[in-house]
């Protein structure tokens, strides 16, 4: 999910999104504990998605302490 489709979502549905992308991340890894994760590459990806929503859940908790 691109950057400006993340900052376009309200603030619940970015809640939601990143209780979603880390359950997805924890069973990811899970199987890649029990040698089960047939894509690798999907952790990495899933862990830089949780990085873009904390981001723009942060600018906007910032931005509404300065108001």
């Amino acid at each position: 999910m691109k950057f400006k489709e993340i900052s376009e979502m309200s603030s619940d549905e970015l809640a939601t999104k990143k209780r979603d992308l880390r359950q997805e991340s924890l069973h990811l890894r899970l199987q890649q504990q029990s040698g089960q994760l047939e894509q690798p590459s999907r952790l990495r990806l899933l862990r830089r998605e949780v990085a873009r929503v904390e981001t723009v859940l942060a600018q906007r908790a910032a931005k509404a302490a300065t108001k």
